[in-house]
């Protein structure tokens, strides 16, 4: 399949917000299909194949972030998606007619997705330095959504190149902040026009902003895809659960989003209905003294005034000391069939 270019693709991330509920999960999909959103996005890895459970300190986080203290390996075994649920919800959003999709994190995932006919794949932040996992993700041909949450430009060339070495060339880059939440000041949604400009692929927004902000911007600024992380009530709690949206929250965000492309319109000088019934209210030229015939055209026996629907202004100069061919009254339209030749 290809992104849905024609409006902003927003994308519900699930991540961890079932909690380990097959039923919390299903409808999750469902709300995020009524708060408006085009897709839910899974995450497709067990805690042994993104990790090892080790007590040794590299396995324990201590990064600043709201996880720290935890191991890794029972980080991910708390939020990881089971497999055996994956069939079950790509299902459920079919019938809801809301894509599902998924970030692959080992070769191994990729797999199982291809087996159940994964639509589009994306690279989360974190494995944009994972170059094989990269390249076998792309050799499937789907489209390729590329997470930038941790790159650096190098890290960046590095993925889009082992993508298209593939032959792929249906890419998309998310600028993203991994940081949770992340602080509004280091959003810098500038670089998506950077990204488009040096890199030639369509942008877009992972967000881990508080509310929706953020999002808006990055549609005026072209971005063709919003992800924020979904969650049905923040008391269900979970890891991601303080820096998710709720249904409420999300709608809102959509709306504001859809108002944003909507205000954003299309290039193009023709005018609408509207703009152009506004034109009455625009200058012309009209006669602002009784003139008879043989009379001189001065700028006291004519101005330019509103309404618009006299003579245009820019001939003002050009006929200033002819003379008028007709008696006419003040407030007549000026035409140049007013003037002797």
């Amino acid at each position: 399949m290809k992104i849905e270019n024609k409006r902003v693709f927003i994308v519900a991330e699930l991540s961890a917000n079932h909690n380990q509920s097959l039923e919390t999960a299903i409808h999750t999909i469902r709300a995020a299909k009524n708060a408006g959103a085009d897709a839910i996005k899974l995450q497709t890895y067990t805690p042994d194949t993104i990790t090892i459970d080790s007590d040794k300190d590299d396995f324990k986080i201590n990064n600043g972030s709201k996880w720290d203290g935890q191991n890794y390996y029972d980080l991910y075994k708390s939020a990881y998606t089971p497999w055996e649920w994956h069939k079950n919800l790509y299902e459920v959003a079919r019938k809801e007619g809301i894509v599902c999709f998924s970030s692959p994190f080992d070769f191994s995932a990729v797999d199982f997705l291809e087996s159940i006919n994964n639509p589009i794949y994306k690279i989360a932040s974190f494995e944009i330095t994972d170059i094989p996992l990269i390249k076998y993700v792309a050799s499937k041909m789907k489209p390729v959504i590329l997470s930038t949450g941790i790159a650096t430009k190098e890290d960046i060339e590095l993925a889009i190149n082992t993508i298209r070495s593939t032959g792929n060339e249906n890419i998309t880059i998310l600028k993203c902040t991994s940081s949770y939440p992340a602080p509004i000041e280091e959003a810098n949604l500038i670089m998506l026009n950077k990204y488009r400009k040096d890199f030639k692929v369509e942008v877009g927004l992972s967000d881990h902003t508080k509310g929706f902000l953020a999002p808006v911007i990055a549609v005026s600024l072209g971005a063709k895809i919003i992800e924020k992380h979904f969650i049905l009530d923040k008391s269900i709690g979970g890891p991601d659960a303080f820096f998710s949206l709720d249904f409420t929250e999300f709608k809102e965000m959509v709306n504001h989003v859809r108002e944003a492309e909507t205000a954003l319109g299309f290039e193009s000088y023709e005018l609408t209905k509207k703009q152009i019934d506004g034109r009455d209210f625009s200058r012309s030229l009209y006669i602002v003294k009784d003139v008879k015939v043989g009379q001189k055209i001065t700028e006291e026996n004519i101005r330019s005034i509103r309404p618009g629907f006299g003579l245009h202004p820019k001939y003002l100069t050009d006929i200033i000391g002819k003379k008028f061919n007709k008696d006419i009254s003040r407030g007549t339209r000026l035409s140049l069939n007013h003037i002797e030749i």
